[in-house]
């Protein structure tokens, strides 16, 4: 086809004449034909004109409104039954979302080039685009005035090859592009949608399926209700919607089953595809916006996706989706499309007028080819042209315009099911009878739209629980942290058994602390692909206000909280009375907390880099890199005293620093020990070798010239004087450890604020 085709194109050299008048096509298009190609046309004014005031054929008309699909109810709930008769004229429908002249634009990166020439140009944009201003700045047009609408109880697919902007039609049209960027209008009934109301009546679902994978299906939606259903729901009718949920996805026989995930069998594709739609509708939305819910699956599984779509659709919902390439079948549950290219609308109209339409346009479609393929490969051939998509964008406003159906016949009778209802009071109709759950109160004032479904504390009890369930349910990462810890314990005991009270035991003693203080924050990294996986599934949850942030970083730091108490415990039992260790049972208890301390501020710092660092092997690249500089200011290679003051700053930042120093004041801030006496002066000396006698007559002669009475046995450098020597003087270890503790928390909030800043869910 794409041969046949490429053969075609050489008279888009030129640009192409309109449209031949009707009666050169054979005959006018009958009633039937008509409907069956597009519904009544309403012209824009300022939009039939060229930029010199002239009349074009080629204007841009306002959104079309298109007539109920055969089969299909136009008004609420749309269905219409069963026996495949039209909905019959002038039946008014709950809920139109129109869109207009959607328009984003961004700055385009700047390649090279002479100035004032916009790099990369393409031939098709050289056609009518005029010399660009050396000075202004390059943008790139994603969406280029794209109109349409989209009516309850039907699904509106927008298709496209890949970059020609399906997403981000998507995006403006759930409200997640800023309205500073983005131009044109979107209505509901006529009226802009404001963020809480658009929230509480609308879902979107992302591409990629973010679920915790060792939650069952139930489960999962059970928790997608306690978060989205309103608080004066009762727990039985919770339950009831849940049940209701899982029968209209069509997943009854997975309902038992885990989500899984590449290390454990759970749901299939599909049946995942279908969970993850299931917890964005769970409160049963008006608004359901998707971003290539296909995308990755068989066709029986993309078909079962949207079956379910068309079910939802039809209990009332304005379902509005993104699609790459749909099969024969998939297209015929499909009731408006969509084509995009380049940011511009090539085709808009019912997936059965494809055909009319490229075969007035001069390509008619096969019978035996995929109509969604057949237009896909023509617009890729137009985009490699050297007109580009010009003449089908052009075509497709002249199209609109031919085939737009008089006033005060059948077919503008028919198109002109507009809602009867203002906004409000759809809203409340649609309550009235079932339909959006979730928003008992949103038809009120703006004022009395609950933000939240639940309050704070119901929030941590729901996420504690999730949480604690998933990690129950996979102690792989708890079970590796537990044994690399054991294992680092056990060969420190080993390697540090049982140190003297000698110069060499003191010294020994910092490197044991320095290594195992560091270690605490080391194991922490291995926590970083467990948080950036919550993270996505956080940013999928709160772009719609499912819970609020600082329910969910309470809820983290509580459920991370026992495993780190049994962590540190198995390393204190393993290390301190191997190693010798002083202090008995008081020492023992404060080592322990210095080491949970050390846990919770290194868990704390890597939740807080999970929140603004979105690639694993980036986050475990950075955790590594910023503990060995903790480690190096931390006071043991080199003491506080002697470090440059241009770097003293990285000193009191570095979290290994007040643990360090809080265990080295537990082991040597004890009066009666002694770590250096009169003969071991003369240790790590070249002295060292001599007699005890010779070293006893050397002490004897340094003490008569000093003045001073130093015998073999004189105590020279006592638990305090180790850390004077070490200039650890500063704060006490109880302050150390609050300091400790107080990082754990800061890097906490700093994760709360990340969240804040970076869950915004929008495009600039």
């Amino acid at each position: 086809m794409a041969h046949a085709v490429h053969d075609r194109l050489p008279f888009l050299a030129s640009p192409p004449p309109p449209p031949p008048p009707a009666r050169e096509r054979g005959r006018n298009p009958s009633l039937a034909e008509m409907l069956r190609l597009v519904g009544a046309a309403t012209v824009d004014p300022a939009a039939a004109a060229d930029d010199d005031g002239s009349a074009s054929v080629f204007s841009l008309p306002l959104p079309l409104p298109l007539p109920a699909t055969p089969g299909r109810a136009a008004g609420a709930g749309g269905s219409g039954g069963g026996d495949g008769e039209c909905a019959p004229v002038g039946r008014s429908v709950q809920f139109r979302l129109a869109f207009t002249g959607l328009t984003y634009s961004v700055r385009a990166k700047q390649r090279g080039g002479r100035p004032g020439m916009l790099p990369l140009q393409r031939r098709s944009d050289r056609v009518t685009a005029a010399a660009p201003d050396a000075h202004a700045p390059r943008t790139r047009a994603l969406l280029d005035g794209i109109s349409g609408e989209a009516r309850e109880g039907e699904i509106l697919a927008v298709m496209g090859a890949s970059g020609s902007g399906k997403s981000t039609l998507i995006d403006a049209l759930a409200n997640r592009i800023s309205r500073d960027a983005l131009k044109g209008t979107v209505t509901l009934n006529g009226e802009p949608l404001t963020g809480n109301i658009l929230k509480s009546i609308s879902a979107y679902v992302m591409q990629d399926d973010l679920l915790f994978p060792m939650l069952t299906v139930t489960e999962t939606l059970s928790f997608a209700a306690e978060f989205r259903l309103p608080r004066v729901l009762s727990p039985a009718k919770k339950r009831a919607r849940v049940q209701a949920l899982i029968d209209q996805l069509g997943l009854r026989a997975a309902a038992n089953t885990i989500i899984g995930d590449e290390g454990h069998r759970g749901v299939s594709g599909g049946e995942r595809r279908r969970v993850s739609i299931g917890t964005d509708i769970i409160h049963d939305p008006i608004l359901l916006f998707l971003d290539e819910p296909t995308s990755g699956l068989d066709s029986t599984s993309a078909f079962m996706v949207v079956k379910v779509l068309r079910r939802i659709a039809e209990s009332g919902s304005i379902v509005i989706t993104s699609i790459h390439q749909p099969s024969q079948r998939i297209l015929g549950l499909l009731d408006r499309l969509i084509l995009l290219s380049s940011g511009r609308t090539v085709f808009s109209g019912t997936p059965s007028a494809l055909p009319s339409y490229f075969a007035e346009f001069g390509f008619p479609v096969p019978d035996d080819e995929n109509r969604a393929e057949f237009a896909l490969d023509l617009i890729r051939e137009f985009e490699s042209s050297p007109t580009g998509t010009k003449p089908l964008v052009d075509f497709h406003r002249a199209w609109q315009r031919m085939h737009a159906p008089s006033p005060g016949s059948a077919d503008a009778d028919q198109s002109s099911l507009v809602p009867t209802m203002s906004l409000k009071e759809a809203i409340s109709a649609s309550i009235s009878r079932g339909k959006l759950v979730s928003g008992s109160d949103v038809a009120g004032e703006a004022a009395s739209v609950h933000t939240y479904a639940n309050p704070f504390w119901v929030e941590m009890k729901v996420l504690t629980k999730r949480s604690a369930i998933n990690t129950r349910r996979m102690p792989e990462l708890f079970l590796i942290r537990l044994g690399a810890v054991v294992v680092t314990g056990a060969i420190l005991a080993t390697v540090f058994f049982r140190l003297d009270q000698s110069p060499k035991g003191a010294q020994e003693r910092l490197g044991f602390f320095a290594f195992a203080m560091s270690t605490m924050f080391y194991t922490c990294a291995d926590a970083l692909p467990v948080f950036l996986q919550e993270r996505y599934v956080f940013l999928r949850e709160t772009a719609y206000g499912a819970y609020r942030r600082a329910s969910y970083v309470l809820s983290n730091a509580i459920v991370s909280f026992p495993p780190l108490v049994v962590l540190s415990l198995s390393f204190a039992f393993t290390t301190f009375f191997a190693v010798g260790l002083a202090g008995g049972v008081s020492g023992f208890a404060f080592y322990t907390l210095a080491i949970l301390a050390s846990f919770w501020a290194g868990s704390g710092f890597v939740t807080f880099l999970s929140g603004v660092i979105p690639h694993v092997m980036i986050g475990y690249t950075v955790v590594v890199a910023i503990l060995a500089y903790f480690l190096l200011f931390s006071g043991f290679f080199i003491n506080r005293d002697r470090i440059p003051g241009y770097w003293i700053w990285f000193h009191y930042l570095s979290l290994v620093k007040y643990p360090f120093e809080g265990v080295l004041q537990n082991e040597f801030g004890r009066g009666g020990e002694c770590f250096v006496r009169g003969a071991q002066i003369f240790d790590n000396s070249p002295l060292a070798a001599l007699p005890d006698a010779v070293k006893a007559r050397v002490l004897a002669s340094i003490s008569s010239a000093l003045g001073v009475g130093i015998g073999a046995d004189t105590c020279v450098v006592t638990g305090r004087g180790v850390l004077q020597q070490a200039a650890v003087t500063q704060l006490g270890k109880w302050e150390c450890l609050l300091v400790t503790v107080a990082w754990g928390f800061l890097f906490r909030l700093f994760f709360y604020f990340s969240l804040v800043l970076g869950s915004k869910n929008k495009r600039r």
